[in-house]
Formats: structure tokens, sequence, C-alpha cells
């Protein structure tokens, strides 16, 4: 099994980056219209619906993906049943909505999708300017670029004069040209309307080097012809923490969807997972008494039930836990956690309390 280890960042590395920050998974051009929702309008339709509307990728291995059965799996596609389980009880009540980078957002300002869970970096100009309102980070990441292994390139100034790929409706475009002008390298851009285009065209010799996410680039090793064939440079071009995201304005959904996230970090903290949850029901410490809903009513507060917390890890299990099952070393990625990793394992992922 290949190990993609050396193409993730520590969580040192992370902290010292100062490229601006943006992604592959960002659409640009949304018109900022500042749409926006009114408190308790979002939690009351799903509600009523009985089923999370989830934008999500369908292209993305390890993340988000349509397996050879037909079922949408991956690392965000957990994270939107574990909302599921919190809200309506149920991980399996959700409606998932494949998403274009340039989709995305309009379908968050129009209703389309209660929550986008697609690899979505958190940005200055999503979180005001598109009316976007962002959940804990749920994946620490940044951008990279893949190149043929016997290509002569092993550093972004080797780029003078080729061309690149880009995924059209992202930001990886601006990454790019940044820090290239820094760099004083000229290069062409050549952008296609979704990744497999762009793998395709990467594949066939029609660009030299294509550039997305870190996590989007090792993610393609499960797809390519013939992934010894390529290398992703040590080079990263900006911060890209991803998290989930709603529509700017209901701060109760907001809300559900982010203590939601960090009850599934919590767990993994106190050691609670899918098979042993109802053995902490009993515990006598308050802190899990509270997350899993046993004592004082914090689903309450959220509009939830006491319990939904309780749902979410029983159904779907704790943080550590979907990132084992799609990246981690028993996965065809073998992931380490890094900066993924719990703040007591020098990684970044903290959860506010639960009181």
């Amino acid at each position: 099994m290949k190990n993609y280890s050396k193409y993730l960042l520590s969580a040192a590395a992370l902290l010292t980056l100062t490229a601006c920050a943006g992604g592959n998974d960002e659409a640009e051009g949304v018109d900022g219209d500042n749409t926006s929702a009114t408190s308790g309008e979002t939690l009351s339709a799903v509600l009523d619906r009985g089923e999370l509307n989830a934008g999500v990728n369908d292209q993305l291995p390890g993340f988000g993906y349509v397996d050879s059965d037909g079922n949408y799996t991956g690392f965000d596609i957990d994270f939107a049943k574990a909302i599921a389980a919190g809200v309506l009880g149920d991980a399996e009540a959700v409606n998932y909505r494949p998403l274009s980078a340039q989709e995305r957002f309009t379908a968050v300002q129009t209703g389309e999708v209660d929550v986008l869970l697609r690899n979505t970096t958190w940005t200055a100009s999503r979180d005001t300017e598109v009316g976007l309102n962002f959940a804990p980070v749920t994946f620490y990441d940044g951008q990279g670029m893949m190149v043929g292994a016997d290509s002569g390139v092993s550093s972004l100034e080797d780029l003078e004069g080729m061309i690149i790929g880009v995924e059209t409706g992202t930001t990886t475009e601006l990454n790019l040209a940044d820090q290239m002008e820094a760099l004083g390298v000229s290069y062409e851009t050549q952008t296609f309307d979704d990744r497999d285009a762009l793998i395709a065209a990467y594949e066939s010799g029609a660009v030299d080097a294509w550039t997305t996410d870190r996590s989007g680039l090792v993610s393609a090793f499960a797809v390519l012809d013939d992934p010894d064939a390529h290398v992703i440079l040590e080079d990263t071009l900006s911060k890209e923490p991803l998290a989930p995201a709603v529509l700017h304005g209901d701060d109760q959904w907001n809300d559900v969807v982010s203590w939601i996230v960090f009850a599934l970090i919590q767990a993994e903290e106190f050691g609670i997972t899918q098979d042993n949850v109802d053995d902490f029901l009993d515990s006598d410490n308050p802190d899990i008494r509270r997350l899993l809903g046993v004592e004082d009513d914090i689903g309450g507060f959220l509009g939830l039930e006491s319990d939904f917390a309780y749902q979410a890890i029983l159904q779907v299990g704790n943080y550590g836990e979907i990132y084992d099952r799609h990246l981690g070393p028993d996965t065809q990625f073998d992931l380490p956690r890094g900066m993924n990793g719990l703040y007591q394992d020098g990684g970044l992922h903290y959860s506010m309390p639960f009181r």
C-alpha cells in the first residue's frame, strides 16, 4: 500500500505558512448579494421535510464519492450523516446533491441545500460577501501541485513556461497567480469544467501540471492509471481550512451544525466510539453526561433532542473513526492525522466545552 504521508503538511508547517488563503474548492464569481436566512427557518424546514439536503462532491475519493454500488461515501459524506443523525435521529435521512465548484454557493444561497459539505475552504470573502456562515473546520489542508515523476520538475520555479491545469470556479487560479508572480515564474493556465476533465487532460499530456488542495491531489492517486508515474511537489501554495457551510443569517442552524461537529471531536477526546457509547451513559463525568444528553439539555438549547450528540456518535462514530474509515491506515490513502489530529496529539482539532 502506497503511503502518501510525505505529501501532507504538519501542523507547524501550516501555522508558519504565509501564502494567501483560498482553495481549489471555492467557487468565485458568485454574486455577493448577501442573501441570508432567518434564524430557525432551516431547522424547521429540515424537521418538516424529514430529510437533510446536503451539497456534496461526487468525484473526490476519500471525501465525497459514489462507489461501485451507487452509494455516496467519504469523509464529508459521514459529516452529512452525523448532522442527519443529530437532527433527525436517522443518519440515512440525507438527500445528497452533487455540486460543481461553480454551483455550490448558489445552491446554498437559494436554499437548494441546507448545508454544504464539499471540501470548501473558509475564507473572508465567503464568510462575508458570498453570504455563508462556517461551522468548525473538519479538515486542515493546503494547495499543492502534481507533476509527472519523470518531468524534471521539483519546485514551482521549474514550471517556467509550462501549462498548468485548474478547475473552473475555484480560487486555485488566484493562489497560483499570487505564488508564481512572487517567484517571477511565467506559465499558462488552462481551465476545466470539472475535476474528471482536468485529470484526463493531465494524464493525456494536454497540461504539464495541475493544482488543487493537497488532499485532492492525494485522492487522485486512486483514479490515475499509473499512480507511481506522478508526484506532488513539496511546495504549498495556500492555507485551506475545509469546513461545512450554511446560509448566513440562520444562527440557530449554524449552531446546530457546529455543535454536531464539536460533538464528534469531543467524543474522540473522551474515547467515546460507536461501539462503546452506551457504556458512557452511566459516567460520573459531568462533561460526558452533558455531551450525551444525560444531564442538562444542550440539545434543547439548539432546538434538538437532548441525545443529539449520542445519536451522531452511535450512528456515525467520532471524528477519529470517520477519519480512519475513509483516509486512515487501512485505506488506500493511508494519510497520517498530522494537523488533523486532536490538540493533545499535536493537531489542531479542539472542541468548545459542552456546558
